[in-house]
């Protein structure tokens, strides 16, 4: 592969986070945005919030980027299934990369990334309100700039799909949906019987 070019891959294109992760790197950065997703509809998906390219997370993704012909990401990020993922992200990712996670993995074998000097950011939304951060109240600025944004039409809804009413039959079928793998954008339970 070349040397490090200022892409993004994000894992998981077509989940949740990774809807609204295409559309924010694509509409607030420079970034090449390569998403992940493995079927017709949910690649179609990720083109349609903004991806440049899709590549099949099925497939080895090392192979999938390399494919491209546009050279190494500087920046992955990872919505689910990054242990199953790792060794290929460490084999794709540029020297002294980025890589960010969000999922919690069982096992992560952190030592796959030390060759390339790779750095690791694992995030997760409540820890500036959970410790009461110095910089707390950037979470509130944040969530007001994704309103605005959302609001100015720069970012689209992620629904997909919606479930009522909120019963034990429906949060099954709302937890099948999201276990399969199979799941596009959020799913929302509401209404009562």
């Amino acid at each position: 592969m070349n040397g490090a070019v200022p892409a993004i891959l994000i894992v998981g294109g077509a989940g949740g986070v990774g809807s609204i992760a295409i559309q924010l790197a694509r509409t607030q950065t420079d970034l090449t945005v390569i998403a992940t997703a493995s079927r017709p509809e949910t690649r179609e998906w990720c083109l349609a919030l903004g991806a440049h390219h899709v590549i099949d997370h099925s497939k080895p993704l090392a192979a999938e980027i390399e494919a491209l012909g546009i050279g190494s990401p500087a920046f992955v990020f990872s919505t689910t299934q990054t242990d199953r993922h790792l060794a290929e992200i460490a084999r794709l990712i540029a020297p002294q990369g980025r890589f960010a996670l969000i999922d919690d993995p069982a096992t992560l074998d952190v030592s796959l990334l030390k060759q390339k000097s790779v750095s690791l950011h694992w995030e997760f939304m409540f820890t500036r309100s959970m410790y009461e951060t110095a910089d707390m109240a950037r979470q509130g600025t944040i969530l007001n700039e994704t309103a605005r944004l959302i609001d100015a039409k720069v970012l689209r809804t992620t629904l997909a799909e919606r479930l009522s009413p909120i019963d034990a039959a429906n949060l099954r079928a709302a937890h099948r949906l999201i276990e399969s793998g199979r799941a596009k954008g959020k799913i929302v339970l509401e209404g009562g019987e």
